[in-house]
């Protein structure tokens, strides 16, 4: 069920929340709309490094913070503190108790731009207290999980490992970006801390100061060996790849661990021409005897480096990537936003809509429904449909898409799939949702990444996903911004 309790990365973060949060609740409850139910969706508006798709991670975190969501005495006593709170609305939070209903899209789905990844429907005062956590919660895992899928992608089968704690953006950097890096495809992290938390395996062998404490290479090597015959990977670059280091290692294995009854589990190279030196060293590994043994490389990878070094035949079995994947280097930062896209009114969901001049800000309004469309023959996605809450896609019959922007660009779908995009998580502040596992999260990744077409997945130029609006979806959109420009040529 994920975390285990004692999980210092998961406490009570009831605080951590823009101070804006607090003032507006506080200004809600004093004019009497802190009861208001109100909408709001998370989402993203653009691909990190100009990607075609991105991982939606971080649920079970932010599941974790709604469930836990209380305020203590030294906190009531902090706001009081600032002299801007009123009474009533300490004594609200004193008795604060989540009673929202959230839908969320499961960990390890596929996701794109301008559609929710998390929607909130409860009381205002609520709603808006929640935007910082879920934001910086589900941004960060995203971002990072999308970053591992591109660099898994570019391995083109072969391991990658999670090798960037010392390089994190903070220790919850560390162990949850490790943690978002399996899920999309990682076979494992360095962080020790990950693999006790949430069973992501923990790996790895030696470091060149391992090497440096001995007298000389050759006793380095030799006395690893002999603590883990059975485990032997050496780190041949601290002195020279080609004359130092692999001529010891195939010594080493040749007198500590074959006598043992193993094999030799690999080489690491951790600096210099990764293309060249692993072609030379698997010629040497096989004239050796030892065509089993594996080389891994590391140093600052990302998905080019790796692919272009595949390109140029490098004989490679796993790669350690790690500042360029935990921090997501090229890209560093995913754009999520919270916004409000409705309120209630006498039981009706009324739209709200935000206009700005730069047309990517402005919002989809309304309480929406999303669906993936799949084609029934081979399974691949076609395109994401949103839709106002209470329509229903029967996807017996032909549906007509169109672009919500260019609205003469239409396709007619026929023999199709239509699958909910969406999971309710809590329902009136109660958990309904069994959290899976982050194995059962890695595995139906890997699933739901296989219906993207390859036109979609590539790195330049891939093909635009597109997530479309329902009709009447639209036509709400539309009325909205006419009504907000009839406003604004009568205010002037």
């Amino acid at each position: 069920m994920g975390a285990a309790n004692d999980n210092p990365f998961n406490p009570n973060l009831s605080m951590l929340c823009d101070y804006y949060e607090l003032t507006m609740g506080n200004a809600y409850f004093a004019n009497g709309m802190h009861n208001q139910t109100t909408y709001f969706d998370l989402y993203f508006r653009e691909l990190p490094d100009g990607g075609g798709y991105a991982i939606a991670a971080g649920l079970e975190q932010a599941v974790e913070y709604l469930s836990n969501l209380s305020f203590t005495e030294e906190d009531i006593e902090f706001l009081r503190g600032k002299g801007q709170f009123s009474e009533g609305f300490l004594e609200y939070l004193r008795n604060f108790r989540f009673c929202c209903d959230v839908w969320a899209v499961p960990e390890g789905t596929p996701v794109f731009p301008n559609e929710p990844l998390v929607t909130v429907r409860g009381p205002a005062v609520q709603t808006h207290l929640l935007e910082t956590m879920l934001l910086l919660t589900i941004n960060h895992q995203t971002l990072v999980a999308t970053k591992a899928s591109r660099i898994v992608r570019a391995a083109a089968g072969r391991a990658v490992m999670e090798f960037g704690s010392r390089r994190a953006q903070g220790y919850a950097g560390a162990v949850l970006g490790a943690r978002a890096a399996y899920i999309a495809g990682c076979i494992g992290t360095a962080c020790t801390i990950t693999d006790r938390l949430y069973g992501v395996p923990a790996l790895g062998t030696m470091s060149h100061a391992w090497v440096q404490m001995f007298d000389s290479e050759l006793e380095a090597f030799r006395a690893y060996a002999r603590e883990y015959p059975s485990a032997t990977i050496l780190l041949v670059d601290t002195y020279n790849v080609l004359k130092s280091g692999l001529p010891n290692a195939i010594r080493i294995f040749n007198e500590e661990v074959v006598p043992r009854g193993f094999r030799p589990a690999g080489i690491r190279i951790d600096s210099g021409d990764i293309a060249y030196l692993s072609k030379q060293a698997r010629k040497i590994l096989d004239e050796a005897g030892f065509p089993d043994c594996k080389i891994t490389a590391s140093n600052s990878l990302d998905e080019y480096i790796i692919r272009d070094t595949i390109l140029q035949g490098a004989q490679v079995d796993s790669f350690g990537v790690g500042e360029r994947l935990i921090t997501s280097k090229n890209d560093p930062v995913l754009g999520g936003v919270y916004k409000l896209v409705a309120v209630e009114k006498d039981g009706q969901v009324v739209p709200k809509i935000k206009v700005s001049e730069n047309v990517t800000k402005i919002t989809t309004p309304h309480f929406k429904r999303p669906y993936r469309l799949f084609d029934r023959d081979n399974g691949k996605a076609i395109a994401d449909l949103l839709c106002v809450f209470d329509e229903e896609l029967d996807d017996t019959q032909p549906y007509l898409l169109f672009d919500p922007n260019f609205t003469w660009k239409r396709k007619m779908v026929k023999n199709y799939v239509a699958k909910d995009l969406m999971v309710q998580v809590f329902d009136k502040g109660r958990l309904v949702y069994d959290l899976p596992t982050v194995q059962q999260i890695r595995e139906y990744c890997a699933q739901q990444q296989q219906t993207l077409w390859d036109e979609v997945t590539r790195f330049e130029n891939p093909h635009h996903y597109y997530v479309d609006l329902s009709q009447k979806l639209w036509e709400s959109k539309q009325q909205l911004l006419d009504d907000a420009e009839r406003k604004a040529m009568e205010d002037n």
